[in-house]
């Protein structure tokens, strides 16, 4: 069985009433931005780098709020998913990968919480959780 690292960027907008969402057209589903962590490739670069392709924004990555745990097993994958709060720097909304995301949408936290059933807090909770990530060099 691999591991594999996944990164989620909770991005809020200025008035933290609504969260950016992505739909992802191989699952079918929306999630936060995120995805796999490459080779070599810190945690909070894979969650800059995820953010900008499927939402066209710089974000700068701030505390990590949780740490979820999954067997994947049509993967045959041990995963580790890491979600950080992040804030927007500069971009447009725009798709960079195509391939991947279908949509990107401002939803309240309600909505977000409904297609996102996996946070016990709810995602909004998950602000009230966060931890300072420090990467060691």
């Amino acid at each position: 069985m691999k591991r594999v690292d996944v990164v989620y960027s909770l991005i809020c907008d200025e008035r933290n009433e609504r969260i950016l969402m992505v739909k992802n057209s191989k699952r079918d589903d929306w999630s936060m931005p995120g995805g796999g962590v490459e080779k070599g490739e810190t945690l909070t670069l894979a969650a800059q780098r995820e953010a900008f392709e499927e939402t066209g924004l710089t974000v700068q990555i701030g505390n990590l709020l949780s740490v979820n745990e999954s067997f994947l097993e049509n993967m045959d994958a041990h995963a580790l998913f890491f979600t950080f709060k992040a804030e927007i720097r500069s971009g447009e909304i725009a798709i960079q990968d195509t391939a991947t995301i279908d949509e990107i949408a401002w939803m309240d936290w309600e909505t977000a919480n409904r297609l996102m059933p996996y946070h016990p807090k709810g995602i909004k909770g998950l602000l009230k959780s966060s931890i300072p990530y420090v990467l060691e060099k």
